[in-house]
């Protein structure tokens, strides 16, 4: 079968995986609206599903890291498209919430199994940008996948919006069973493995940058449309735009990274997009007020954040390849323990009505990640 409709369809799997941990960013206020909550209560509905797959993501990679790499994946698609259908016949915010917190507790292992998956489809030489397109998934959900949902949810209605992405899920399943080849096993992860990583310094610190700029996006990113509204007096359009602003250039900025990572390395390529996150965070910050200068924040925002994740994961891959389904995962388990701790601390201060407060907050996330990264040189 071919690497590259296998690529594809574990890409198109990360697209619905990531949709289903974002797409309440894109309709905060219809949620709000149409649960009878408030919009900070609509947020949370992000803030315990990471909270839950900070801790299940390892938990699951290593429970399943024996099985049939196939069946992982094709059991987790079909679990996020049977939370999203329940998520539309969801009659209250509490029944919604316990949805989202069981299907993302089912489907948390997704991203490293996909990531450890295409790297046992290519070749050495070809894995970082393998990897890196895998991760175009998210890219592409923040690109199409949320404006999208802003789209659907103010002119359809929320619970359609995830009547949609339930469709999209068993899409991507069909096509995964029929890409990927039966018989894929990792070898199955000890207690060892883990003591193993510990004993890994450059992981370690890999890990701790992941935490520190995820928090830093989560400040502000489930709350992005209620802030252009308010502090610059944007529309449902302007919401759209914003989103697709940043997630079209973060597909050009994943695309870049894949086709330049090969011959720069993985730390100056890092270096580069973790600088756009900054710059962009700068911009949206202190630009506060201006829907031109908040949405131009939001683009170069945009460059940098699926390009650095996936060269986070190239490093990490890079830094102990036999345990790489591991590494992987609590990558993807630091990205949600920085989702929890940036989308708790954005849920409060927006409650506090320290709208500005958010974005600086932001700035200081990622600018302790990029002092971070730059100390990780060091250790390899």
């Amino acid at each position: 079968m071919s690497a590259r409709l296998a690529a594809i369809s574990l890409m198109l799997g990360n697209l619905v995986t990531a949709m289903a941990v974002l797409s309440p960013a894109g309709m905060l206020s219809d949620l709000a609206t149409g649960l009878s909550v408030t919009i900070r209560d609509a947020g949370l509905l992000m803030t315990f599903g990471a909270v839950v797959l900070c801790f299940v993501s390892p938990l699951m990679v290593w429970f399943t890291s024996g099985i049939d790499r196939r069946l992982v994946l094709a059991a987790m698609l079909a679990i996020l498209g049977a939370g999203h259908f329940a998520s539309a016949l969801a009659p209250n915010y509490a029944t919604l919430l316990v949805v989202r917190v069981l299907m993302l507790t089912m489907a948390a292992a997704y991203t490293p199994v996909a990531a450890s998956t295409i790297a046992h489809l290519v070749g050495e030489t070809r894995r970082p940008s393998a990897i890196a397109f895998v991760f175009l998934g998210w890219s592409i959900a923040i690109a199409a996948g949320l404006p999208a949902v802003t789209f659907l949810a103010a002119h359809v209605g929320w619970r359609e919006t995830f009547a949609v992405f339930g469709v999209a899920a068993v899409v991507v399943l069909v096509m995964l069973v029929a890409s990927i080849p039966p018989g894929l096993r990792n070898p199955p992860l000890s207690l060892g493995s883990w003591e193993a990583i510990a004993r890994q310094p450059l992981v370690l610190v890999l890990l701790l940058i992941t935490a520190l700029w995820t928090a830093g996006q989560f400040v502000v990113f489930p709350y992005l449309g209620p802030l252009l509204s308010r502090l610059a007096g944007g529309g449902v359009e302007a919401v759209g735009a914003s989103f697709a602003a940043m997630g079209i250039m973060g597909f050009i900025g994943n695309v870049v990274a894949t086709g330049i990572v090969n011959r720069f390395g993985a730390f100056p390529t890092s270096v580069v997009f973790l600088s756009a996150l900054l710059i962009g965070a700068a911009a949206f910050a202190f630009g506060a007020g201006s829907l031109i200068v908040m949405g131009m924040g939001c683009a170069i925002w945009g460059l940098g954040f699926a390009a650095f994740n996936s060269m986070q994961q190239v490093r990490l891959v890079a830094a102990a390849p036999p345990l790489a389904s591991a590494t992987v995962a609590l990558n993807t388990s630091s990205n949600y323990v920085g989702q929890a701790i940036g989308s708790a601390l954005g849920a409060e201060l927006y409650a506090r009505d320290l709208l500005y407060a958010m974005g600086y907050a932001d700035v200081a996330f990622m600018g302790a990640a990029l002092g971070v990264l730059m100390a990780s040189r060091r250790l390899g």
